[in-house]
């Protein structure tokens, strides 16, 4: 029996790489491959290294050379190796050479899995830091089938080595979640890091598969990665699906809406149709190129101090189903969103939002946290090709309309104000519905939690019939349903 001593606390027991190694090795069972490109075998070191390996690797390769590569999985249309494709296309040749290989007959209890990964590390002028795609196809049982995790990764160290070694830590603990771990995803996502510390890499992308993942909402485990601090920003399209932000933003012309969208309304879709107008008809900005995300800060989801998980989805839902694109961020200013994109791209960016929003941007105290305060953070935000298109408001007390023109901001920031106004960087959206200037989000909000009727004219065409079937937003006391099917 363990002894225990009066005052001990309960307390997560990591195991160690090579017991994780070892615990997998060791069952005769689980049976695979180790598919490694980019940066050598880091991950199947861990478990040659552990002992017993000759049970459970079957084979280990790395295909590093270009002309090696395309002769066995084929060649990409788009000539790149380090894709989500380029991974898929490892993770199915292998396991197809398990099944032809390694007969039933012989092995009726054999557990396979493909472990593979095709990453870039840093460059040798240290300007690129490296990214990857990493994921494992597997059993939990003989003969039943298959199951994924597929995750994208950015190294954050600048040395080749430690990436090296980081990748496979990071190899070890994804194979031993996906077998031990896989009956909780929340914790297999937190438990990735075990050894590892969040300045060596960032996980933006991570979607589950399979039978034993069929309850799994890939949307909120996108929301885990921001929520645990993996990544600072995820998205996912208007199907539903989780994507890479770099390969959405690579390189595009960006226009964004902020806002806690609970639920969307006229307003919103008002403001990002009159935007997006007057957007593609800038200079330097072109329509098929242009990239438009509707951004919901982490602080929008929260409720009473925690993160509202239904509500998330719920939000998504509405925004999917109105064929938007959706981000979800760690970032409460605006100067860190617009850094964001400008990894991605130099292209001209754009801002909409309302009055409000903007008199906010203004406001000091929310840069006393940055040495160099208001000034750097606008030097960040305006510094970058960037235009805010401002939506008009009505005065709740004197009915007067409030443009750009004669908004109030702080005393102290009128002149910067000024500077920024003069120089074209905040420009009016003059093609505006006075009628619907009075419709609020918190008010609709109200209106369905309390029963009360009229709140249907005020959000989207098909978006009332979207929250009564779905039980949205408190619609109904009865409860919710995760991964329900979206209206067509």
């Amino acid at each position: 029996m363990e002894i225990t001593i009066k005052g001990d606390k309960q307390f997560d027991d990591i195991p160690s790489l090579k017991t994780k190694a070892l615990r997998i090795n060791l069952n005769e069972n689980i049976y695979g491959t180790f598919a490694e490109i980019g940066a050598g075998q880091e991950t199947c070191r861990h478990f040659f290294r552990a002992g017993g390996a000759s049970g459970t690797i079957a084979k280990a390769m790395s295909a590093y050379d270009k002309d090696f590569s395309d002769a066995i999985y084929g060649a990409e249309d788009d000539g790149r190796y380090v894709t989500e494709a380029r991974l898929r296309k490892m993770l199915i040749h292998e396991m197809n050479l398990m099944e032809k290989r390694i007969t039933r007959d012989k092995h009726p209890d054999k557990i396979f899995f493909t472990y593979a990964n095709t990453v870039a590390t840093i460059d040798f002028a240290k300007q690129f830091k490296g990214h990857g795609w990493v994921g494992i196809k597997y059993q939990v049982e003989a003969s039943g089938d298959y199951n994924e995790i597929i995750l994208h990764l950015r190294f954050k160290e600048t040395d080749a080595r430690l990436q090296q070694e980081t990748l496979g830590i990071l190899g070890t603990n994804l194979i031993y979640g996906a077998f031990y771990k896989y009956n909780e995803p929340k914790k297999l996502l937190r438990y990735l890091y075990d050894h590892l510390d969040k300045d060596q890499l960032e996980i933006d992308t991570i979607n589950f598969s399979g039978p034993v993942f069929k309850n799994v909402d890939n949307r909120l485990m996108s929301l885990q990665l921001v929520k645990n601090g993996m990544t600072d920003a995820v998205m996912f399209g208007p199907d539903g699906t989780n994507v890479l932000p770099a390969k959405m933003f690579y390189k595009k012309n960006i226009l964004a809406l902020r806002g806690s969208f609970r639920p969307v309304t006229k307003v919103n879709m008002a403001m990002y149709e009159k935007s997006y107008e007057m957007f593609i008809k800038e200079n330097k900005v072109k329509k098929e190129n242009t990239m438009v995300v509707f951004e919901i800060t982490l602080s929008n989801l929260r409720a009473e101090g925690e993160i509202d998980e239904q509500d998330f989805i719920d939000r998504a839902d509405l925004l999917c189903s109105l064929g938007q694109s959706v981000m979800i961020s760690n970032f409460q200013e605006y100067y860190k969103v617009v850094e964001y994109f400008s990894n991605y791209t130099k292209a001209r960016m754009g801002l909409a939002m309302g009055v409000s929003n903007l008199v906010d941007i203004f406001d000091e105290k929310y840069y006393r946290h940055i040495s160099g305060g208001i000034l750097e953070a606008f030097g960040k935000l305006f510094f970058k090709d960037l235009k805010v298109y401002l939506y008009p408001m009505l005065d709740a007390e004197t009915g007067e309309l409030i443009t750009s023109e004669n908004l109030k901001v702080y005393p102290r920031m009128k002149e910067l104000y000024k500077f920024f106004k003069y120089n074209g960087k905040v420009i009016d959206i003059s093609d505006y519905d006075e009628s619907i200037m009075n419709i609020f989000s918190r008010e609709i909000l109200q209106m369905i939690t309390n029963g009360e009727r009229g709140w249907e004219d005020m959000v989207p065409e098909g978006t009332a019939e979207l929250i009564k079937d779905y039980r949205l937003f408190g619609y109904s006391r009865k409860p919710l349903i995760l991964n329900r099917k979206r209206k067509k």
